[in-house]
């Protein structure tokens, strides 16, 4: 799945519950956008989304989904 990729190969110092929520905020934007299929090259831009908007400060799973599905939508 590309939020691992991203996360293993990232060198961000998250700790544990904040790779939790960004994990989490990925299933949900996939869910909400119903991407079914992990291998579509959409799911790498909404790793790469959600990873940034974390790097900003937010940390609540649901914000970080909410904050890259709008962003995407402007794209």
């Amino acid at each position: 799945m590309a939020i691992y990729r991203l996360l293993e190969n990232s060198a961000l110092g998250l700790g544990p519950k904040q790779v939790n929520r960004i994990i989490e905020a990925y299933e949900q934007t996939l869910h909400t956008l119903c991407v079914k299929d992990r291998d579509d090259p959409l799911t790498e831009m909404i790793a790469t989304k959600i990873i940034k908007i974390a790097q900003t400060g937010v940390d609540d799973a649901a914000q970080l989904s909410a904050q890259a599905i709008k962003e995407l939508e402007m794209r």
